[in-house]
């Protein structure tokens, strides 16, 4: 794996992003539990992992790619992820850019209070990874949009992660509480919403699928009563091309 770059660079940039990201209001505190819980957030691109990682009171561990963690592996899905709907005449450049970023990619992750998600076997690790740190009564912050829209807010919601719901369950005989998260960039607000608790007495699929579709609804009632602002959408799109929360009173975007 390796780090890529000595340690104190990764401190460098923390300490710079903390210096000049705008440090967000947080609203909605009351709904954290006490003890250890899964924060289910938006994206918004980087907002989302910054404020996670940099930003978030208590202690907290955030979900990140783990290709991000790898240097061979980062240019290729750097590249996709980031760059590939830039415009065709110019994607050479970004591309050599998806290059130049791995070796702070992997230093940046592998020191930031992070734990890796995979697709292929390695995901057994990323569970037991989680599993330790709630037992370590730590809050873990996932990002789990994908590519498909799914309302104006949100893009669908990988739904993976509500397994943990089952294993913590196992492990503990508690409920495991899933807290919603809506990242508001343009009003510098970061707002949680009630909690969701998994109920290991239900089927598994139906549960899973229960809670994911209450947290993308929940993560969207809470930009929706934000007064009428730009929201920061999961994909890497043109500033023009981002979507309002509210519409106009004539019903456009």
């Amino acid at each position: 794996m390796g780090k890529g770059l000595p340690y104190w660079v990764y401190r460098a940039v923390r300490g710079l992003v903390r210096l000049f990201y705008p440090s967000p209001e947080f609203e909605g505190l009351e709904n954290l539990p006490e003890g250890p819980c899964v924060i289910v957030g938006n994206h918004a691109q980087m907002n989302g992992p910054i404020v996670g990682e940099a930003f978030l009171p208590g202690r907290h561990v955030v979900w990140c790619n783990g290709e991000m963690m790898h240097l061979k592996e980062v240019p290729d899905y750097a590249y996709e992820d980031f760059w590939s709907r830039k415009p065709g005449h110019i994607r050479w450049f970004y591309r050599l850019l998806s290059y130049a970023i791995a070796p702070l990619s992997v230093c940046v992750f592998n020191n930031a209070l992070c734990i890796g998600v995979y697709r292929d076997a390695r995901i057994t690790n990323t569970f037991r990874q989680t599993l330790e740190q709630l037992a370590a009564g730590a809050r873990v912050v996932i990002f789990p949009e994908c590519r498909t829209p799914h309302n104006r807010v949100v893009y669908e919601f990988q739904d993976r992660f509500i397994a943990l719901g089952r294993m913590y369950h196992r492990q503990t005989g508690q409920a495991l509480a899933f807290v919603p998260m809506y990242v508001a960039p343009e009003l510098r607000k970061t707002i949680f919403g009630a909690p969701v608790y998994y109920d290991a007495s239900a089927n598994a699929e139906a549960e899973r699928c229960r809670i994911c579709a209450a947290l993308m609804e929940a993560v969207t009632e809470l930009a929706v009563r934000q007064p009428r602002h730009r929201v920061v959408p999961y994909l890497n799109l043109p500033k023009k091309e981002y979507p309002m929360n509210l519409p106009d009173e004539d019903g456009a975007l």
